[in-house]
């Protein structure tokens, strides 16, 4: 399983809780996704909210899977998980199994998620600025 991922650079994106943040290992596979801030830079977050702090690698998750077919075939068939349920986020099913979702950068900027109705109106306004 794969998926794709976006660096944040706005501090209302990292404590957004429609916002799926998600971190990755050395090897780019993803250890966990949240719908709180993640990874919590504790001493930078106690000190200013309002500002990223440098050097912490803050990703959103896009939504967006890649599947080899026989995992998609043995995905179907995993039990829902404690994390999942949570969470609301399915791809935590796969990670409590212990299988891997690799985690690749997008090569160009993606635009913003549509997850509440603020966010349609937003993505309405982008394409009309775009055409």
């Amino acid at each position: 399983m794969a998926t794709l991922a976006i660096p944040i650079a706005d501090a209302h994106e990292v404590f957004d809780p429609n916002v799926v943040k998600l971190v990755r290992d050395a090897r780019g596979r993803a250890l966990y996704f949240s719908r709180a801030p993640l990874p919590w830079a504790r001493d930078a977050f106690a000190a200013n909210r309002e500002a990223v702090p440098a050097g912490v690698p803050f990703l959103r998750h896009i939504g967006i899977y890649a599947y080899r077919a026989g995992f998609l075939a043995q995905y179907a068939r995993l039990a829902r998980t404690p994390l999942e349920q949570a969470e609301s986020l399915e791809q935590l099913r796969v990670l409590e199994h212990g299988h891997a979702i690799a985690v690749r950068l997008t090569p160009e900027p993606f635009p913003p998620g549509i997850d509440t109705e603020a966010d349609l109106v937003r993505a309405g306004q982008w394409l009309q600025a775009q055409g």
